[in-house]
């Protein structure tokens, strides 16, 4: 069975150990003036060398070389995961009054210590206060705040940093070359931004990637850390540069097809939104751009995680051209020559024909209701009151409430998205029946809802009360504030005076 490649250059000697410069210069020049303290406490997140530094400060306080990882007979390793108890450390405080069998000290290397119990970090205190000259304490821990402090007061702490990107690069380029694995140096890149500056996990990326026969690319380190290829992530980016929704949501689709996680569309995503800022290339406005990368950070904890990541997407997008603009936009040049105006006809006053009244078609009575349903009047506090209990409570819920423009009528709260698939979200019954019961908890009436796309309103084929040449009638009268409501719905138009 081969050996892992992060134990096959594990350092060796403390001049060997690459980013923790900090620490391996201060034992060094230690060791050369004879200062040995009593007891150690290293620092700091996984694989940057804690215990391997334990190891390599061990061997050199008693002289001895370290060519191998078996230890020495005075050189003792404790897991505190696995001997955290009261009894263990009773049994410890018995041994170490034992003299070495032949080196000069008896280093104890207790790993992980914060897994051990009270009760333990008591009776470990009195041999740390008073330890016998002949023996040394070596404590590591990723979990600093969770040791006494009358522990960490009584040794000496030394604080591990995660390594450097380029020098983990640099490190990995070294051990491919050795190793003889095909790589690139894009790869290397991503394995090391993976690791997050732990040498452990990323030389065992490498490892892994050196099981394959042809040369490791950046796609194929892409696939094998399960994270979106930065090609989706610059569609997403062009997406949201042209305020294209569809674009967003293909390709939000596309990679939850693909089988990545929201939570890691969401963190890439926001790593690579983060670099072109700092490119000074920015895909947004900088404060939408800050807004967006701070929305993506609730993603994970979202109870929903796809739909977040889409709402913090389309909030980010840019503010729709307004009514005028949109009108402006579609509608072609007036001729200089302003056409002919239309003969008006007069109806006879002697003849008075049979008013007819007029005729009006189902799909205008129910716009025209629903316009005069938004004019009643309501309390101004409801909706905030909504959107804060369901912020409270139902944070996905929330996020998609936000998007919606409300109506309040008798009886009635008509909501208007401008995607689909919040509106499908919302008609929902689970949905449905938890906003009614809000509603009903806040107002104390029984109010329904329903749910309207924006781009699904059509304008109305006959305006209500159009003049029939033939037969005159009467003019149905609308406030100028619905009829704004009523084009703000159908997505813009021109208010004509009468």
């Amino acid at each position: 069975m081969g050996q892992a490649l992060y134990r096959k250059y594990r350092s060796k000697r403390l001049g060997d150990i690459v980013g923790q410069e900090h620490i391996t210069d201060t034992l060094s020049a230690a060791l050369k003036q004879g200062r040995v303290s009593h007891a150690y406490l290293f620092t700091g997140p996984r694989g940057v060398g804690k215990t391997s530094i334990a190891r390599i400060l061990a061997h050199e306080i008693n002289g001895l070389a370290y060519e191998h990882e078996d230890n020495h007979i005075d050189i003792i390793e404790i897991d505190a995961a696995s001997n955290r108890g009261i009894d263990e450390i009773r049994d410890l405080r018995e041994k170490v009054y034992m003299a070495p069998a032949s080196a000069k000290y008896k280093v104890y290397i207790i790993d992980e210590v914060h897994m051990l119990t009270t009760p333990a970090f008591n009776a470990l205190l009195k041999t740390l206060e008073e330890p016998p000259e002949h023996v040394i304490f070596i404590l590591a821990t990723t979990e600093v705040h969770k040791l006494p402090e009358t522990i960490i007061s009584r040794t000496q702490r030394y604080v591990f940093r995660p390594v450097e990107k380029s020098k983990v690069v640099g490190h990995l380029k070294t051990i491919a070359e050795q190793e003889k694995i095909r790589i690139d140096d894009d790869a290397l890149e991503l394995f090391a931004e993976h690791g997050a500056g732990s040498f452990r996990d990323s030389i065992s990326l490498l490892d892994q990637a050196g099981n394959r026969a042809e040369k490791v690319t950046r796609q194929i380190a892409e696939a094998m850390l399960g994270v979106p290829p930065v090609a989706a992530l610059q569609s997403i980016a062009e997406g949201l540069q042209s305020a294209n929704a569809n674009e967003l949501i293909t390709q939000l689709d596309y990679l939850y097809d693909q089988g990545f996680r929201p939570t890691a569309v969401a963190k890439q995503l926001g790593n690579f939104l983060r670099q072109s800022l700092l490119a000074e290339t920015p895909q947004l406005a900088y404060d939408a751009q800050l807004s967006l990368l701070r929305s993506l950070l609730d993603v994970p904890a979202a109870s929903d995680p796809a739909r977040m990541l889409e709402i913090c997407l389309l909030e980010s997008l840019p503010t729709r051209p307004s009514n005028s603009a949109v009108v402006t936009e579609a509608t072609p040049t007036a001729p200089e020559t302003p056409p002919p105006a239309k003969k008006m006809v007069t109806p006879t006053p002697a003849i008075k024909p049979e008013v007819t009244p007029p005729t009006i078609s189902k799909d205008t009575e129910t716009r025209a209701a629903k316009v005069k349903k938004s004019d009643a009047t309501v309390p101004e506090d409801v909706w905030p009151q909504l959107l804060d209990s369901l912020k409270a409570t139902h944070n996905t819920l929330y996020g998609i409430m936000r998007m919606a423009q409300p109506e309040f009528g008798s009886g009635e709260l008509s909501l208007r998205f401008r995607f689909a698939f919040h509106q499908n979200r919302m008609n929902e019954a689970k949905h449905r029946k938890l906003i009614e019961e809000k509603l009903h908890e806040l107002t104390g009436e029984h109010i329904s809802i329903s749910c309207v796309q924006d781009s699904e309103a059509t304008p109305l084929q006959q305006p209500i009360g159009a003049a029939n040449p033939d037969h005159p009638e009467p003019t149905a009268q609308i406030p100028t504030s619905s009829l704004a409501t009523v084009s703000n719905i159908f997505g813009g138009g021109e208010l004509l005076e009468s």
